[in-house]
């Protein structure tokens, strides 16, 4: 094939420039929408209406442009159509809340490239800050746990919530100084333990806090935990009033809290990335990326070790902080089982699938990891249990549904899926779905060729700048 034959533009190539593909993504999202609406419960449109996400993204057009639409999708028409079916909302919660995980995470392992595998006791620090303040748990201080009664009211006015928001960010990032400090001479595998055992220490303490103080309630958990009020015209108002009427049916208080986590969760993401995009480009994002590099040579260029690791640590502990204060809010309830050694490999698994140091990837990452989890395996195990009860047959092969056994549920399967995931990406594209620019240049300087697209940061820095 000739070089003329190569660089030969395709025919379709008109298809992917500014206002043609802008118009193309327009229609495609008034489509989806459309028959979202008609049959809210369908997991066909509910991907292929995440999908647009992608498609805006992924758009030749300016960046106000790409936010213009971003905003009308994420801000109008997810809670349209969430009005009809909660359980997108609660996608969107889901997606927002270990999106902002797996970006405070990936400020410690992918921009300063420590190993963390107890993330998720952050998270639990910023949860039981509101759990426990948050509840009448400070009633039954003094009480056997599991024996307290329920009572009527809390012990402080929900409206400080918004306080233990920033209470959670500052506690966490104590949570990772502490953690921070007795490992500042460990790298790799060494300081992989010792994390692990730090988020299993938090995760204890919580199991095991209710005795002499009843402080956590134990193994139990910690329930009510309060929500914070919500404004009378945001219950009652017009907007409650338009949401009846496109449903159909009463709009009750706890749609409209789930609509208002939903928004608090996108705010605080959007907040995140802000941050996390400011931060990489910093003299301080410098730092973490010539520590990950080289500690030894870092060093030697001035750059102070001890605190530039403390600073990663705290930064990606405040991320999660927050996010536990919103959390058990939105759950009403807290226990230990929810911040196992579990949840901190799936936060690591969102970061690595994605692409470590890569903000939009890492963001993919948690989106993908979130939809298989709680909506595809969980749907496809829902259809296969519906099948189950008729009276049809398997294609093919003739077999009765009925006598298909439950231990082929997709849902059952949910580790092992993962596993093929991250061993499929470790061989086709080890460095993310959207990996950074300096991690493919990495992967292709040792000889790898099979790197994938390298995702342009140009536009918020220079290369020189990212290598300094």
């Amino acid at each position: 094939m000739t070089n003329a034959q190569q660089t030969s533009p395709s025919p379709f190539a008109f298809l992917r420039r500014g206002p043609v593909a802008l118009i193309l993504t327009v229609v495609y999202i008034a489509v989806v929408t459309f028959f979202l609406l008609q049959n809210p419960r369908a997991l066909l449109w509910r991907l292929l209406f995440m999908a647009s996400v992608i498609f805006i993204f992924s758009l030749p057009n300016g960046q106000r442009t790409k936010l213009t639409l971003a905003g009308v999708l994420l801000f109008l028409l997810v809670p349209l159509v969430g009005s009809g079916n909660p359980f997108l909302l609660e996608i969107g919660f889901q997606v927002c809340v270990f999106a902002a995980l797996a970006l405070g995470l990936n400020i410690v392992v992918g921009f300063a490239g420590l190993l963390d595998l107890g993330y998720v006791a952050f998270y639990a620090v910023g949860a039981y800050s509101w759990a426990i303040f948050g509840s009448q748990q400070l009633w039954h201080l003094h009480e056997v746990a599991g024996t307290a009664a329920t009572q009527t009211g809390f012990p402080l006015n929900g409206n400080l919530f918004w306080l233990f928001v920033f209470g959670g960010i500052g506690l966490a990032a104590i949570a990772g100084i502490m953690l921070g400090l007795p490992v500042l001479r460990l790298r790799g595998d060494y300081l992989a333990i010792v994390t692990l055992g730090f988020g299993e220490v938090i995760r204890v303490l919580a199991n095991n806090l209710d005795k002499p103080i009843n402080l956590t309630n134990g193994p139990q958990g910690i329930t009510p935990v309060q929500r914070p009020p919500l404004p009378e015209f945001f219950l009652n108002g017009p907007i409650s009033h338009l949401l009846s009427g496109l449903v159909g049916r009463e709009v009750t208080r706890g749609d409209m809290y789930s609509l208002f986590f939903y928004f608090l969760a996108v705010v605080v993401l959007i907040i995140v990335i802000i941050v996390a995009r400011r931060l990489e480009d910093s003299k301080l994002g410098r730092a973490w990326t010539a520590v990950r590099e080289d500690e030894i040579a870092a060093i030697a260029m001035g750059i102070p070790l001890t605190r530039t690791k403390l600073t990663a640590f705290a930064t990606g502990a405040a991320f999660a902080g927050a996010m536990g204060v919103i959390y058990a809010a939105n759950r009403t309830f807290v226990s230990p089982e929810t911040f196992s050694l579990l949840q901190s490999i799936t936060i690591l698994v969102m970061v690595i699938l994605g692409g470590l140091g890569s903000i939009p990837g890492v963001v993919l990452g948690a989106s993908l990891v979130v939809l298989l989890n709680i909506d595809f395996l969980q749907t496809l195990s829902l259809e296969l249990s519906r099948l189950r009860q008729g009276a049809g047959v398997i294609p093919l092969i003739g077999l009765p549904w009925a006598q298909l056994p439950s231990q082929l549920d997709p849902a059952r399967y949910q580790k092992l899926v993962f596993g093929i995931i991250l061993i499929l990406m470790m061989i086709f594209r080890p460095a993310g779905i959207l990996p950074s620019k300096r991690r493919s240049m990495e992967l292709k300087e040792h000889g790898d060729d099979d790197a994938g697209p390298v995702l342009d940061l140009d536009e918020s820095a220079p290369l020189a700048d990212a290598a300094a």
